[in-house]
């Protein structure tokens, strides 16, 4: 039983085109800051097209083509870009640039930003990196109680993305009993891809017997995913693909369910799909859920490299 949702997401597409035309209009190799998303499958394919992954700009020889990854950068990376005459083209999400802006925003109206995301996380580097003002990092409510300062400080939250409204909501609620001059993002801000990817694995956890959700170790938001099939009492298990599947874990099980994270790609749910197919005969069926229309526009510089022709059509 497939989950729906589930795969990947719009920034996540958007993210991996950003490389895939920027190495067919100008040709391999391209330079991508980190991993484009965090999924193995991914990274190894377009490194056979010719992507080169790096974790810092100094691996990128002068006026290379540089893409940075969808998780975002510090402006210290732009800077650093800049100066050395990178040409960079940013795959930053979208709803990941838009933190980034409200972040910006409630600095500069004078408040203390609180971020509420996962220490070491590529994109809480990013979003800290990329606020003009110090940002306070919590990841649990004790946190908030930890934090140095008066009840009466002006403070405002912004949020990973990759969190959704459910695993921010108690720590929203201790800010908000913390502080007494507080604001923050309206609950639609929350990404909508993490959002319904949870809900609809809270929905596949009330019907099947054991939950594989297809994704990588360093993602979060697949991560996510398997936590909360534990937590509604069901084996969760988190894999890359077909060839890490245990038959232990399905064997008594009548019905498994799939889902996948926002990073992995379909044809990785399918190769778990043969998987289970070869311990056995296999009904396919996929719960009713969200159908996600989301597009995200691609930047500039790749639609005005584009040949005359192609930007016609």
């Amino acid at each position: 039983m497939l989950a729906q949702p589930r795969g990947f997401c719009a920034g996540v597409i958007r993210a991996i085109d950003i490389v895939e035309q920027a190495l067919e209009q100008f040709g391999a190799p391209v330079y991508v800051r980190h991993e484009i998303v965090h999924n193995r499958h991914v990274v190894e394919t377009l490194r056979a097209k010719g992507a080169h992954f790096v974790e810092d700009l100094s691996e990128v020889p002068a006026g290379a083509i540089t893409i940075f990854s969808a998780h975002g950068v510090a402006r210290l990376v732009e800077e650093d870009a800049r100066t050395r005459g990178l040409r960079v083209l940013d795959a930053t999400c979208p709803l990941v640039a838009k933190v980034h802006g409200q972040g910006k925003h409630y600095v500069a109206h004078g408040r203390v930003v609180i971020l509420i995301g996962h220490a070491g996380h590529p994109e809480v580097e990013g979003t800290m990196g990329q606020v003009p003002g110090p940002v306070l990092l919590v990841q649990t409510e004790h946190e908030v109680d930890a934090l140095d300062l008066s009840a009466d400080t002006p403070v405002a939250y912004i949020t990973q993305t990759t969190l959704s409204v459910d695993d921010t909501r108690a720590i929203i609620v201790a800010l908000k009993r913390r502080f007494i001059d507080i604001v923050g993002p309206d609950i639609n801000d929350i990404c909508y891809a993490t959002q319904n990817r949870q809900s609809a694995v809270r929905t596949l956890a009330k019907l099947a017997d054991v939950i594989l959700v297809v994704g990588a170790t360093n993602s979060s938001n697949s991560n996510r995913l398997r936590e909360i099939g534990v937590e509604a009492g069901v084996p969760s298990y988190l894999i890359a693909d077909g060839a890490e599947l245990d038959a232990t874990w399905v064997r008594s099980a009548a019905v498994v369910g799939i889902t996948a994270g926002a990073s992995a790609p379909e044809e990785l749910v399918d190769d778990v799909v043969a998987a289970l197919r070869r311990l056995g005969p296999v009904e396919l069926s996929t719960l009713p859920g969200i159908e996600e229309n989301v597009e995200f526009r691609l930047p500039a510089e790749l639609l005005r490299a584009r040949r005359p022709t192609e930007r016609a059509s």
